[in-house]
């Protein structure tokens, strides 16, 4: 084996060796950790719709049972519903503002929809009394406190996010690898107009 072919080898570890470390130093790593949090915590926050969402038909089919009138009611939860359905929800969409706002309206319009459905509870005591009707408010009451707490998570994650893509020397390292700013997830000025939702599960 000739010295040539023997330094070969360890200039070109040598060069990886400074190209990680360089990477690492300029905050690559922590942009790769950090866009993957977001990306996470995006999920939970999707999740805790998802779930909500699935309580929405048996709420929907308890409440009709007392209150089989407020048609009205029923139809605005249904169309809210499809609303929020119709949305296609990927990671992908956290580098779409127009997307982000779209979801964001259409859940808001979903808790609007769904303020009003437990409000019709108080013109019903024996709806009140139901044990369905009282487990369903509770799940409901947990998941609204979820949704909550994963929206709080998700926009810590993205404000630290972004902070770093602005950031030097880990700017450099964004511009280079393609890392862009996210958007917060906020009500839309068509969601600040949806009504807001008071659940008081303790009035009887």
């Amino acid at each position: 084996m000739t010295r040539k072919s023997i330094i070969k080898p360890i200039l070109l570890s040598a060069v990886l060796a400074t190209s990680t470390v360089g990477l690492t130093g300029c905050g690559y790593n922590n942009l790769q950790a950090q866009d993957e949090q977001v990306t996470a915590s995006w999920s939970e926050v999707v999740n805790q719709y998802q779930r909500r969402s699935d309580l929405v038909p048996n709420l929907v089919k308890v409440v009709q049972q007392y209150a089989k009138q407020e048609q009205e009611v029923f139809t605005q939860v249904a169309e809210a519903s499809s609303r929020a359905g119709g949305i296609t929800v990927t990671p992908e969409v956290l580098n779409d503002p127009e997307a982000m706002e779209r979801y964001a309206a259409a859940q808001e319009q979903m808790t609007g929809a769904l303020s009003r459905l437990m409000a019709v509870s108080e013109r019903y005591p024996e709806l009140k009394s139901d044990a369905l009707f009282q487990d369903l408010q509770a799940q409901l009451e947990g998941t609204e406190n979820r949704i909550t707490v994963a929206r709080k998570d998700f926009n810590e994650a993205t404000a630290d996010y972004n902070l770093s893509v602005r950031t030097f020397p880990a700017n450099i390292m964004a511009g280079i690898f393609g890392f862009a700013q996210k958007e917060l997830f906020k009500a839309t000025e068509a969601a600040q107009t949806a009504p807001d939702v008071n659940f008081d599960f303790n009035k009887k």
